[in-house]
């Protein structure tokens, strides 16, 4: 399944491609490589790439830049002698089901990025090209150790029958964590929220006791979106409510397992019960933005300064904050592993390695383009951003936030020297990130309020992003929660867009009173009728195979 949060803040949520600087990436020199059989090697003759791709509707560029016409598509250009055309494009929301279209009409672009679920219905349909060998001849050596790094996990995912049919994103390990506007805090004599008792009265005091001072009733407590959480497919996202859930021991869209040690469904069991019935209550207090799933964006409320606590993965350092200090420069956004459940743990989901892929159609001529441009993002993030690439997944170590947040730290201490790590040529933004970050952070090194940066950095998004969100990775009060299952399972791939498409319209519906908190249970043997327990059966002997 997609999740919908994820697909409508692509821009957002997908954190950071970990990319590599020329100056210490050995495979790739800064001097224009000629020979096309190399990982950058360029054309002779210009080829076109055509590619579909997902635009969030909301998201605006201050340069001018479009999908279209942007320093990527010149830079593709340029290196490689590929013209980046876009085919199709779609609103985020629509993704999905522009792409079942295409699946079932065999009407595919050249290239694109795909899920889990649709590689495997484009590989059902015999739709995708071969790249077992254009990988293992053009992919540079950065992008291998990446993909290496996940001890086979990511090739796992992308491999059928023997051979490679998707190149494989590997996603650095992250969390949903707590963004709460500070400054609200210290205006109003607060403290982080450290419980869900203490995350009520924050949310009560930001509604009702005018924390931005403009003498109206206009402000909003918790932040959300139409998707409530992540499942085992997808996260973490942004605007979601994990970690309310996960306060309550409650992991919807997660397989555990069972005190007798079989797997059982987090959405079924009654922790969820109970996270829902606080929702609701918070929901019928005002406390929940009321607008949640009408917004056109749920980051409205957080850019136009409304907002007082959002859920999102490190990168809300990226999307929406920057977006909220144009507005508002003395927004103090920062970030906690909070709330806490009854035994004073934060608890997070953790996802897999590998969440996305780039397909490649078929009897498209260069295939081996396709890794060309991959190769290329992955070296030159640092120079053109994350906003508009082409075929975007995620290249980075699975420890990537955590190792760069404490090599910051170690550099800003004295403790060490940004040369220290120019053989970690994996951690490819690291580099760029330790020579920036003292024209960014401001002193006092150890203090992230707002007033402590220098927000036209030209690092600011990447450093703020990691030492404010990134710095939750560590907290010693983290306990790291996965699913037992991430895969499908048969029944899974008939039945689990319909299953999940109804839990989230029920918990949404008893989250804001539209339905008794009661429908939960009736719920629940729906779903077991409708599939559920079969899936569970399949989800039991998948996991007796391993």
């Amino acid at each position: 399944m997609l999740n919908k949060s994820a697909a409508v803040f692509i821009f957002a949520l997908l954190i950071v491609i970990a990319t590599c600087s020329r100056s210490n990436i050995p495979d790739s020199g800064s001097a224009l490589v000629t020979d096309e059989h190399h990982p950058f090697g360029k054309y002779e003759q210009p080829i076109t790439l055509r590619i579909g791709m997902g635009v969030d509707p909301t998201f605006k560029s201050y340069t001018g830049e479009t999908p279209a016409r942007n320093p990527w598509v010149t830079a593709i250009k340029d290196t490689l002698n590929v013209n980046i055309k876009i085919d199709w494009m779609v609103a985020n929301e629509n993704m999905e089901q522009k792409i079942d279209l295409a699946i079932a009409s065999n009407t595919l672009p050249d290239a694109m990025v795909v899920s889990q679920f649709q590689l495997k219905q484009m590989v059902k349909a015999d739709e995708l090209a071969d790249l077992t060998e254009v990988y293992h001849r053009y992919a540079s050596p950065v992008m291998k150790r990446i993909i290496d790094s996940t001890n086979g996990k990511a090739m796992e995912h992308a491999t059928f029958d023997g051979k490679m049919l998707a190149l494989p994103s590997v996603e650095a390990e992250d969390i949903s964590m707590m963004w709460i506007r500070q400054d609200w805090l210290d205006r109003l004599g607060l403290q982080p929220p450290a419980t869900m008792e203490k995350l009520e009265q924050t949310a009560r005091a930001f509604v009702e006791r005018d924390p931005d001072g403009n003498g109206r009733a206009d402000t909003v407590g918790i932040v959300t979106g139409p998707s409530l959480y992540d499942d085992f497919h997808s996260g973490p996202g942004s605007f979601n409510l994990n970690p309310v859930f996960s306060a309550y021991n409650s992991y919807p869209g997660f397989w555990l397992k069972s005190a007798d040690g079989k797997p059982v469904y987090g959405s079924i069991q009654p922790e969820t019960k109970a996270a829902l019935a606080k929702l609701r209550d918070l929901y019928g207090s005002g406390l929940i933005d009321q607008e949640m799933g009408i917004r056109e964006s749920p980051a409205e409320a957080v850019i136009d300064g409304k907002g007082g606590i959002f859920f999102a993965p490190f990168s809300g350092g990226y999307w929406p904050v920057p977006e909220a200090l144009k507005n508002n420069p003395r927004a103090n956004w920062q970030a906690y592993a909070l709330p806490l459940d009854a035994d004073g743990h934060f608890n997070a989901k953790m996802f897999k390695p590998t969440k996305s892929f780039v397909v490649v159609r078929k009897g498209y001529e260069y295939p081996e383009a396709v890794i060309k441009v991959a190769n290329l993002i992955l070296r030159d993030e640092y120079k053109y951003g994350i906003d508009f690439q082409p075929l975007r997944i995620t290249l980075a170590p699975r420890d990537e936030i955590s190792f760069s947040v404490k090599a910051l730290h170690d550099v800003m201490a004295g403790e060490s020297k940004p040369e220290d790590f120019a053989d970690k040529v994996e951690y490819s933004l690291l580099h760029n990130d330790l020579n920036a970050i003292k024209n960014t952070k401001l002193a006092p090194y150890d203090r992230t309020d707002i007033q402590y940066w220098n927000t036209r950095g030209s690092n600011f998004k990447r450093a703020y992003s990691l030492l404010v969100g990134g710095r939750n990775l560590l907290d010693p009060n983290l306990n790291k929660v996965s699913s037992i299952y991430y895969s499908h399972t048969e029944t899974m791939e008939t039945q689990w867009r319909h299953l999940v498409d109804a839990e989230m319209d029920l918990f949404t519906q008893i989250i804001m009173g539209v339905a008794p908190l009661e429908a939960f249970d009736r719920w629940v043997e729906e779903w077991k009728r409708q599939g559920g327990d079969r899936i569970t059966d399949e989800v039991a002997q998948a996991m007796m195979q391993r």
